[in-house]
């Protein structure tokens, strides 16, 4: 994706573009556990969606590993695990993650991007 950095404040890398996150990789925190052990998960990553009817569409489908956290009500954003981000197919996961980046993307920006891939 053009004009991604990869901003790492913790070790966790966060892209962004434009100075907006679109996926990072969350430190382990008390609202992402394991339901059986209570330990925190390790592996969270948030990726930008964008709109709320996008998010929904992504946490009811069954197949994908998808979900959020309280903490996240009303935030364009979904979670996904990195131990289950396999579960995903991988054409449906690039589409995912250039969504992510098309929602942060100036409008320029994705303008462009998308005019230069119907060239191809």
């Amino acid at each position: 994706m053009p004009h991604v950095t990869v901003f790492r404040p913790e070790s966790n890398p966060v892209y962004q573009v434009g100075g907006k996150s679109f996926v990072f990789f969350r430190t382990p925190r008390p609202n992402a556990v394991d339901p059986d052990t209570g330990e925190r998960w390790e592996d969270v990553i948030v990726i930008w969606v964008a709109s709320e009817g996008d998010k929904l569409a992504l946490l009811q489908d069954d197949r994908l590993p998808f979900f959020t956290t309280p903490h996240f009500d009303g935030h364009p954003s979904v979670l996904v695990r990195a131990s289950r981000a396999g579960e995903i197919d991988r054409d449906e996961l690039v589409e995912i993650v250039e969504e992510a980046w098309l929602a942060q993307a100036s409008a320029r920006r994705g303008r462009v991007w998308l005019e230069e891939r119907q060239v191809r």
